[in-house]
């Protein structure tokens, strides 16, 4: 990456000018500089390794100080993190009282839970974000709860907004708004439903063995609002995983961004970008972490997004009490809404921080025989097959002194929550911010092991068209697809070990 543009985007992401730091906590601007010798020992011990012969020192902890025990129920994910202390604990719990209450419509004789829709998705956080695990799509007759359609139109370049470069134009439906809701509440027509049809495709594997993909197709049956807006894109989405939220955001920007190669300056077919957002709570732009293609800075701003699209809750960061009701709903925007007569939200302040707190503070598993000969044998072939350079697999977070649990701990995320172009077979050529209808961010993999223990199916991707994990690792393509055509043809062997490492994480 170039020296010049390196800096501006460090500038962008960790400088928001005019805003205090005391006014924004959440953003990460109150990290303590790095020593030198800090600095040094930090890349010393993130550096990738070449001995496969043993796990590395605190490979078992993959959150560090922060790693709970690896449970074999469905609870795995719902711990919170081992080293928050008694009143830690205390604040995740009313946090996920919040996290799994289920809202009701306006008015309510429980004035604290109405508030509901008019539209929305769930009614729960937790019946999108099953465990706090992943979501899923719908079966056959199923209506779809924990997966949703984003939605776009084409904009004028002039739209786009100037607080960031390169940001692609796009405006939500003018209609239907960013997202379609499926549920809606009496006297309020539901947006529509969305329907997946698969169509099976043989891959050929090393060894005589075939794996089977399925590749969807996404259509909306029964607007109830009318037609779409003109060159309408739509993007599935599963909800992810909720563990170790907090690490993730506590990554120091500059050492993401020392990650991305946009020109592929190093001529390895990897060209890592970094998307820069503009954020609700400070109104500049900051480095996006959070969503399929890193649309969102911070976990507070990702919970208040999700109250807001989800299930039509307003909080101080999206104050409308319709939640995506668009101006040509006037029935939604119409219906009666839960909010509080001093505030004027439907989630309180004090709500918001319980929920965001609980977020960042859900425990990542110990990880399960990382010293087993087939998980080591598995991880010699992830790394000499090219996946480290998008799956990075540790980083240091900063130092804070108002966030200990996250505070200059050694994880394991195996991400560099850059944006990656994929291919065409992923591809939902829909942009969002600085991301193409190409790109995506690359997923975490920690406690990917657990997926079908703690959500009951082992779905991946980020419309869980992958059934398996070799599954989703063949629709890897664009700059992936090298290595994804190592795995089809390594010796069955190695591609079992792989497997083995990556349900070891």
């Amino acid at each position: 990456m170039k020296t010049a543009q390196a800096f501006a985007l460090i500038v962008m992401a960790l400088q928001p000018i005019g805003a205090a730091a005391a006014d924004l906590p959440d953003l990460q601007i109150n990290l303590l500089p790095r020593t030198t010798d800090e600095a040094a020992r930090i890349v010393k011990v993130t550096a990738l390794t070449a001995d496969f012969s043993k796990p590395e020192p605190f490979e078992a902890n993959p959150a560090g100080a922060a790693t709970v025990r690896a449970r074999d129920t469905a609870d795995a994910f719902s711990d919170p993190s081992a080293n928050i202390g008694l009143e830690g604990r205390m604040t995740f719990n009313l946090g996920n009282g919040l996290f799994t209450k289920t809202w009701v419509s306006a008015p309510s004789s429980t004035t604290a839970s109405d508030g509901l829709g008019p539209l929305f998705n769930a009614r729960a956080c937790q019946l999108c974000h099953l465990k706090d695990g992943r979501g899923h799509p719908p079966q056959a007759g199923e209506p779809a709860v924990s997966m949703f359609l984003r939605l776009s139109v084409p904009a004028d370049p002039a739209t786009a907004k100037a607080e960031v470069a390169d940001y692609l134009a796009t405006l939500p439906d003018p209609t239907y708004g960013g997202q379609l809701q499926t549920f809606s509440l009496s006297g309020v027509p539901a947006e529509g439903q969305m329907q997946i049809d698969y169509t099976e495709q043989a891959v050929p594997l090393s060894g005589g063995q075939v794996a089977h993909l399925r590749a969807p197709a996404y259509r909306i049956t029964n607007p109830g609002n009318g037609p779409f807006g003109e060159g309408l894109m739509i993007s599935p989405r599963v909800t992810p995983q909720m563990i170790g939220l907090g690490l993730l955001e506590a990554i120091p920007a500059a050492e993401i961004l020392a990650h991305a190669d946009p020109d592929d300056a190093n001529g390895d077919g990897i060209s890592g970008r970094a998307n820069i957002v503009l954020s609700d709570a400070a109104g500049v732009p900051m480095l996006g972490r959070f969503g399929m293609k890193a649309g969102q800075p911070s976990v507070r701003e990702q919970s208040a997004a999700a109250f807001s699209g989800d299930m039509g809750l307003s909080t101080s960061l999206h104050p409308a009490s319709w939640g995506e009701c668009t101006e040509s709903q006037r029935d939604c925007r119409a219906a009666p809404d839960g909010a509080d007569p001093e505030t004027g939200l439907e989630v309180s302040a004090d709500a918001l921080d319980l929920v965001t707190f609980y977020a960042r503070n859900l425990g990542v598993p110990a990880r399960r025989n990382p010293d087993a000969p087939e998980v080591l044998r598995g991880k010699a072939v992830f790394y000499a097959a090219g996946c480290t350079a998008c799956h990075t697999p540790k980083f240091v977070t900063g130092r804070m002194a108002d966030k200990g649990a996250q505070s200059f701990q050694l994880i394991w995320p195996h991400t560099d929550l850059l944006l990656h172009d994929m291919g065409e077979g992923l591809a939902d050529h829909r942009p969002e911010g600085m991301a193409t209808g190409r790109e995506w961010r690359t997923a975490p993999l920690w406690g990917i092991g657990l997926t079908e223990q703690v959500s009951g199916q082992a779905t991946f991707l980020h419309d869980g068209r992958a059934r398996s994990l070799l599954e989703a690792i063949l629709w890897h393509g664009g700059e992936a697809e090298t290595a994804r055509n190592q795995v089809i043809a390594m010796p069955p062997q190695d591609r079992d070990a792989l497997l083995k490492f990556l349900e070891s994480l």
